[in-house]
């Protein structure tokens, strides 16, 4: 089928094409958003894989006034090209460009803002249950990934709206992946309902042989309803109340859509299990959907090529960390929620697949899970994004400080992620993990010290966090052996008078860089619990002012830590606490961000020249003594 001549701008001119438009239709959206993805990076094997639901779910339900709610949200691309927005792909998680995620301020059609797993379905049964109460005819649909259902919040959802009389339907999309090969017995089992399909492939070829012969057929027909229960028993999801319609052909627009069609003049909470391919309709990604699940920029015609930065990343660093230290303590036990390449320990699950462990997308779990090995003399590592971790907030305090537990927690993605956005930026975990008895926060400010900070983490007795960014640092020499740094103490790195600056993070080598100018001492503080009292004892002693930098909230930060206690000191001297404001960061390119949040040496001058305007001395005109 010829592709569109012009394309469509909106649900409503999808729905006015004929349905045997729609597989062309479906050839040409993919090609667009290869070239689309290509051209900006972004999750590609995911939405490759989501053509053709997306395009039937736009054409059968009545969109923006029937809700779809996306999850994770990675895979939406299609839905944002057929939903008005195909003339903006090119900004396409760039700094006031398109999100990469679904988002409620972008588009009428973006029902509920996702990026965490698996909290579609609670948020479509809300939006039906909404919908009940006022007498709308709205329908909410859930569109949820076979990955998201090893998390538990999944099945809370189900078990609630299971029971309910709401008109919401879940449609599993499983391609046998999340990120990496998903993981458990969920897995294994719909590995078993996709076999069903063989025994309902079988069961249409004999009722077309038998329906010639009709004694046969009403025999054949008895026989089936005894021994149906033997060979294709009820589901897991028919017995948590839902209407089960599956498995069926993903990549199949007409037979989707006569599904649906189906299915949406059903009442009562109805499950649509389609099995798709991550990376469909383009080879490399199909053969390697791992690499190709969010490339950056790269040639259709080539793939994806090695990438030229000779720079360690931090995740790096802790990878090849967990090794080592798992090489001479065999009480290392490594642990992701479902973040295995993302967070590093793809070497590690080679090297002690006895002592990896993938939990699935289950951070609740990961964190108690963990809990429950050092109670036994076990030393878990769990590595989790910063953003992650907030989901098991109530695991982190109750199961692993309260019992005063030696957990690590490997905290990657902290402070900017750059393109994926405020979804998935660390900018909390300072002040949500400082504030809790027996937690300790380490913040390396460059490769190496992340290296020794993990070290030294692990070597204590109680539950300690260290969180670095996403990326690389300055690129310093690696040290080979695991050396365990002095508890809780700081450094002082440069020497100056007038201003002391305490930095918190990879952000000391900015502050190093305003420091030249203003003459100011540069403190890498490396703790922002415990804080070295003793350094800022005698960093006020010397100074009359102090400025703190952090790539982290403000609000209950380190900064915020500082000035407790100096207030606890009897110290009253200015403070000027730099961080992230009390606002959501934007997507964007990491370095233009911290640009436009003032957390680069220029903006410390700036902030300096507006904060005391009878102290600051334009820098130029500053001399070093």
């Amino acid at each position: 089928m010829d592709a569109l001549r012009e394309w469509i701008q909106s649900p409503m001119q999808l729905r006015a094409l004929p349905m045997e438009r729609l597989p062309g239709l479906a050839n040409d959206l993919r090609q667009r958003l290869i070239q689309s993805v290509s051209q900006t990076g972004g999750h590609f094997s995911s939405n490759l894989g989501t053509v053709e639901l997306t395009i039937a779910l736009h054409y059968v339900y009545n969109t923006p006034q029937d809700r779809l709610v996306w999850d994770v949200g990675h895979q939406t691309y299609a839905h944002k090209m057929l939903t008005g927005r195909m003339d903006k792909m090119s900004t396409l998680r760039q700094r006031g460009g398109l999100s990469g995620f679904p988002h409620r301020q972008e588009s009428e059609y973006d029902a509920f803002g996702t990026a965490h797993s698996s909290t579609s379905i609670s948020a479509a049964l809300g939006m039906a249950k909404a919908a009940q109460i006022t007498g709308s005819a709205r329908k909410a649909v859930a569109i949820i990934g076979d990955g998201a259902l090893t998390a538990g919040m999944a099945y809370e959802a189900m078990n609630n709206a299971g029971t309910s009389d709401c008109d919401v339907l879940v449609v599993l999309n499983d391609n046998d992946m999340s990120i990496s090969p998903p993981v458990g017995a969920l897995n294994q089992y719909l590995a078993e309902l996709m076999s069903g399909r063989f025994y309902a492939q079988a069961k249409k070829i004999s009722q077309q042989f038998l329906r010639n012969a009709p004694p046969l057929f009403a025999l054949a027909k008895q026989l089936e309803q005894q021994t149906q229960q033997l060979i294709h028993p009820d589901t897991i999801f028919e017995k948590l109340g839902f209407t089960y319609t599956g498995p069926i052909d993903g990549h199949d627009v007409l037979g989707l859509v006569q599904a649906l069609q189906k299915i949406s003049q059903a009442k009562g909470p109805q499950f649509l299990h389609v099995v798709t391919r991550k990376g469909q309709g383009y080879a490399r990604a199909e053969a390697d959907p791992i690499s190709y699940h969010g490339p950056g920029k790269f040639d259709p015609a080539i793939g994806l090529q090695a990438s030229g930065s000779s720079k360690t990343t931090f995740t790096q660093v802790f990878g090849q960390w967990l090794c080592d230290m798992a090489t001479q303590d065999a009480r290392l036990v490594g642990i992701t929620p479902a973040m295995r390449e993302g967070s590093g320990m793809v070497a590690f699950s080679q090297r002690f697949p006895d002592r990896y462990h993938d939990v699935g997308i289950a951070e609740q779990h990961a964190v108690t899970f963990a809990a429950g090995l050092a109670c036994e003399g076990l030393k878990p590592v769990v590595a989790i994004y910063s953003t992650f971790l907030q989901r098991a907030y109530d695991q982190l305090i109750h199961d692993v400080a309260l019992q005063n537990l030696p957990v690590v927690f490997a905290l990657d993605r902290a402070g900017l992620v750059g393109a994926d956005g405020p979804t998935h930026a660390g900018m909390f975990d300072i002040a949500f993990t400082r504030c809790i008895p027996n937690m300790s926060v380490a913040c390396p400010a460059d490769e190496n010290e992340c290296r020794q900070l993990l070290s030294t983490a692990y070597a204590q007795d109680h539950p300690v966090t260290v969180r670095y960014p996403r990326g690389s640092g300055i690129g310093t020499p690696m040290s080979t052996d695991l050396q365990v740094l002095p508890w809780g103490r700081a450094e002082i790195r440069r020497t100056g008078r007038g201003v002391a600056i305490l930095a918190f993070g990879p952000l000391l080598y900015e502050a190093l860089k305003a420091a030249e100018s203003m003459d100011a001492t540069v403190v890498n503080m490396r703790w922002a619990k415990p804080l070295d009292l003793d350094m800022l004892a005698q960093m006020a002693q010397q100074h009359d002012r102090f400025i703190t930098l952090e790539d982290g909230a403000r609000m209950g930060g380190a900064g915020a830590a500082v000035l407790e206690a100096l207030q606890d000191m009897g110290v009253h001297k200015p403070v000027l606490v730099m961080g992230f404001e009390d606002t959501f960061t934007e997507h964007g390119d990491p370095q233009e961000l911290m640009q436009h949040y003032g957390l680069t040496a220029t903006g410390i001058h700036q902030r300096m020249a507006q904060a005391w305007p009878d102290f600051y001395v334009t820098p130029p005109l500053r001399k070093v003594v």
